[in-house]
């Protein structure tokens, strides 16, 4: 399996509710089609750098898996099928200095997690 990086802006326009339901269909949709996922980032509602399809906002999520090709495909057809999904980029990581860069972002997006599920609490 070949470890991948992919972020997609959400509309700014939905509530916390469905953003959290897009985030958990795009989960789902790695899962099925057998991705593992490893760490996953919220990065909130951020402004983007030029207006997209009219919005200066959107919320920002990074997921970071291990997968098939195949599921990359699937993954970028959903992203473009999807209305909320304003931009998307998947990116993968070949040699082992990619790699290791991966595995040190997954680390700090596993503290980023704990902390903010620490704070919640």
């Amino acid at each position: 399996m070949r470890h991948y990086e992919t972020l997609f802006v959400l509309k700014p326009t939905l509530t916390e509710e469905e953003s959290q339901a897009r985030f958990n269909f795009i989960k789902e949709v790695i899962e099925k089609n057998g991705g593992e996922i490893v760490a996953y980032e919220d990065f909130g509602v951020r402004k983007l750098a030029y207006p997209i399809q009219k919005y200066e906002r959107g919320h920002y999520y990074v997921i970071y898996f291990k997968a098939p090709s195949t599921t990359v495909l699937e993954l970028e057809r959903i992203y473009r099928i999807t209305e909320d999904v304003i931009r998307f980029l998947t990116v993968k990581y070949e040699t082992k200095k990619d790699i290791a860069a991966w595995e040190k972002m997954v680390q700090r997006a596993q503290k980023h997690s704990q902390k903010t599920q620490e704070a919640a609490s």
